[in-house]
């Protein structure tokens, strides 16, 4: 019983927790279970909160038997990123820095996902402060992908990848900043979704670069991320930057999922030299699946996404720097006295206090970051970045005037081995490529599987792009593509993942 809870998908739980053939607490505890069984080999969670989540699962089972009107996932369990500050649950962001430390307050997000009656069964393991595309930047140890325990589940949020993929969620938050949903959907076989920038609130996330990050839902069907979409989007005054407007009805469009007539083009500078075969063959034939669905399909030039990942790689150091400087051993977190020294200064407590709490990728963005913004520099470097994202974003703009989607590859690659790129920083940057361009333009993006590399038998991922606040077309051209694809494989690809042994 335990295995088929785990392996339905959230709207089937909805569906039966709505109409009482199941109950929120037996779905938590099969949730519990699994994750007592495997998760010691996969590491998707830094945190669990049992009593927490069953807690939640025994108010909605009594709210539901008495009658009361609840929010359609109500009951229906979930992991969130460990970025995302939760109330009385630890909060780390993959850090040593914040090891520890227990908010007294809520992310919009989460206060969302509490009023909507969603148990939360975790906290999920990151790259220290969402910098990485492989968890292994976690001070905690990295996580690992189901579908080979040797290799990456992407980052920053790849313990959110790996607990779907594992099956010890059926739902998860992430968060996005050039592709940090996107990438870990990409090369584990689930769905992740960026929304348009200022669909959902960031309050209460900590920021990595606030003009790029972006929370967005997690799922292993389109549908699914749907419908936690509709939980965590929407206007939020607390958050500045959040768009006061309507939601777009995405979860309408998840359940149409018909693409007759739709423009999409390919991204011309997005194929081709370093793309792994087997990527481009899964891709290629996505996109013949939309054509015989009733889409047109046309190539679509962006030049200057050429230069995207060069100018991310200097404004996202440089926020980053200005947002990490809050970390001072002063008010909250980690504080390292300096060893023999009798009388220490504030600044040498926190110079101590930064060279143990920081792991090593974050102290070279940091680096790299006051660097680019330092007297003299700040035209050359950060200044002309930010010209460079301009023109990304009439990049689109004018693509989008001759389509209504774009789409490519999510990732160059599949999962790549732990360790493969450790000491390259730039290859694991460049896994980014992809994925970047959204993030400097605002845009919306969604990755669903696009099936199985040739080469090794690892899942590939397509990318879907849409313009800023037409988020319904990602669910729109997902939902056509995923139910085309599973026709053709005969059941969902996540059925072929590799079978973690129990209690491994």
């Amino acid at each position: 019983m335990t295995d088929d809870l785990t392996r339905t998908t959230a709207a089937q739980l909805a569906d039966g927790l709505a109409d009482g053939t199941i109950s929120s607490v037996e779905v938590t505890s099969a949730y519990l279970e699994r994750i007592a069984a495997v998760d010691g080999a996969v590491h998707g969670y830094l945190h669990i909160d049992g009593e927490g989540a069953l807690a939640t699962a025994r108010r909605i089972d009594e709210r539901r038997a008495v009658g009361d009107r609840l929010h359609a996932l109500a009951g229906v369990p979930i992991a969130v990123k460990d970025v995302m500050v939760t109330q009385g649950v630890p909060t780390t962001c993959g850090s040593r820095m914040l090891e520890g430390w227990i908010p007294p307050y809520d992310a919009t997000v989460v206060s969302k996902l509490r009023a909507a009656g969603m148990p939360i069964l975790g906290k999920t393991n990151m790259d220290e402060f969402a910098m990485g595309s492989s968890t292994e930047h976690s001070a905690y140890g990295p996580s690992r992908n189901p579908w080979d325990l040797e290799r990456i589940p992407g980052g920053s949020g790849g313990g959110s990848s790996s607990v779907l993929a594992s099956f010890q969620a059926p739902l998860a938050t992430g968060t996005d900043t050039g592709g940090s949903i996107r990438q870990p959907a990409a090369v584990t076989a689930t769905i992740g979704v960026k929304p348009t920038y200022g669909g959902v609130s960031r309050y209460g996330i900590v920021a990595l670069a606030s003009s790029l990050d972006q929370a967005g839902p997690c799922g292993r069907t389109v549908l699914d991320a749907a419908l936690l979409h509709a939980v965590m989007g929407g206007h939020d005054p607390l958050d500045s930057t959040s768009i006061d407007a309507p939601m777009p009805p995405v979860v309408d469009a998840a359940r149409a999922g018909d693409v007759r007539g739709l423009r999409i083009g390919i991204v011309k500078e997005l194929a081709g030299e370093g793309y792994q075969p087997g990527i481009q063959a899964r891709f290629d034939e996505s996109v013949a699946l939309l054509v015989e669905l009733g889409a047109e399909v046309a190539e679509v030039s962006c030049p200057n996404f050429e230069y995207a990942l060069a100018a991310y790689y200097l404004i996202m150091p440089s926020e980053a720097s200005s947002n990490l400087a809050r970390f001072d051993a002063m008010r909250y977190g980690l504080r390292v006295v300096p060893e023999r020294v009798a009388d220490p200064s504030a600044e040498q407590v926190m110079a101590a206090t930064r060279d143990a709490g920081f792991g090593p990728e974050a102290k070279r963005r940091i680096i790299l970051g006051t660097y680019a913004l330092s007297s003299g520099y700040y035209d050359a470097y950060y200044g002309s970045a930010q010209k460079v994202r301009s023109l990304i974003a009439r990049d689109f703009a004018a693509a989008f005037e001759q389509v209504d989607v774009l789409v490519s590859p999510t990732a160059p690659t599949t999962a790549f081995r732990l360790g493969d790129k450790l000491d390259d920083p730039m290859a694991m940057y460049r896994n980014d490529i992809a994925t970047i361009p959204a993030n400097l333009a605002g845009v919306p993006a969604m990755s669903l599987p696009s099936g199985l590399a040739d080469e090794d038998g690892l899942p590939a991922g397509i990318q879907i792009l849409a313009p800023a606040m037409r988020d319904e077309r990602l669910y729109t051209v997902g939902a056509a593509l995923e139910r085309a694809l599973i026709d053709t494989w005969g059941a969902p690809i996540l059925s072929r993942a590799p079978e973690l042994a129990k209690g491994a």
